[in-house]
């Protein structure tokens, strides 16, 4: 195959307690990555549209190319690729999106070279284009290459697993037209954790990945109660608070702040709720100050896949 053309999804990370530990594929926004085989060695990234300018076409330093050079090296096939980038979300909006441009790219590569990785190996090429950009995690990228939800229980050695979804769950973003860079995000974490909070935090992560394997919506709503990383990154957001109650109060499970912020998510039993909290969360926003838009998206969606 001389040329693939590749989208893989914005995610939803964290989901309330399970910091850099669960993440979710949404069905859009994401990043498409046209991949083609040459014979020069190495990677060359083309061409970029939609970041405004801001991203790099040096193959070392955007996470497209670090993961398309990483999957290259595991594969250990002769020559390079050239990759086309089109940005399909907002950088630094909480969805992943440096995560979806590697998954893209990982993929695509992986596709044109016949496939001799494993979607594992694949998700541990793009831990190392992350790495570079926003820390060594999977929690955006193992779900942007599964697809579904992901539980992370090791990057180093690599360990995730796809979890269960509800039927008929529905998962809300709104997205604050406002930028919080993860870097940012991270340093805004405490150092120290109180062991009450940490129990606290450890018991809802469990209940909710109990949740999720029996279907117990209520409990789903109450377990996305976090109470270490959520408090520290609402400050940062403008209208954070409100926009978390206004999503509880049209009738949302629950609702948190969408991987690093300033992206808002909520769970919704089904898809006609899902409409009534997307406006309740936009106006909250607005309010603040801000304008946003909203996706709605089901919890169950395909990772990184051919067009």
């Amino acid at each position: 195959m001389k040329e693939i053309k590749i989208f893989a999804p914005g995610t939803v990370a964290n989901l309330g307690p399970g910091f850099d530990v669960l993440g979710l594929a949404l069905e859009r926004p994401g990043d498409t990555v046209i991949v083609r085989r040459t014979d020069d060695p190495g990677v060359r990234i083309a061409s970029i549209e939609g970041d405004g300018g801001v991203l790099s076409h040096d193959a070392g330093k955007n996470t497209a190319g670090i993961a398309a050079t990483e999957t290259l090296r595991r594969a250990g096939v002769p020559g390079g690729v050239e990759l086309d980038l089109a940005k399909g979300m907002p950088m630094g909006s909480g969805l992943g999106s440096s995560a979806a441009s590697a998954a893209a790219a990982a993929v695509g590569v992986n596709h044109v070279l016949g496939e001799p990785l494993s979607p594992e190996e694949l998700i541990a090429c793009c831990v190392e284009a992350e790495a570079a950009v926003s820390g060594r995690h999977a929690d955006n990228v193992a779900p942007a290459v599964l697809g579904g939800c992901v539980l992370v229980r090791s990057v180093d050695p690599l360990d995730v697993r796809r979890l269960p979804v509800p039927a008929g769950l529905h998962v809300v973003v709104v997205t604050p037209a406002f930028e919080l860079p993860t870097r940012q995000a991270r340093e805004a974490l405490p150092k120290m954790v109180p062991m009450a909070t940490l129990v606290r935090n450890s018991a809802n992560l469990s209940a909710l990945i109990h949740a999720l394997h029996t279907g117990d919506l209520e409990l789903l709503g109450r377990a996305l109660d976090d109470e270490i990383v959520t408090p520290a990154r609402m400050p940062l957001i403008p209208g954070c608070a409100s926009v978390i109650r206004a999503a509880r109060d049209a009738g949302s499970l629950g609702s948190s702040i969408s991987g690093a912020g300033p992206s808002v998510f909520a769970l919704c039993a089904e898809a006609t709720r899902a409409g009534e909290v997307a406006d309740a969360m936009m106006r909250a926003f607005a309010t603040a100050g801000l304008t946003s838009t909203a996706v709605v998206s089901p919890a169950d969606c395909p990772g990184a896949r051919v067009l």
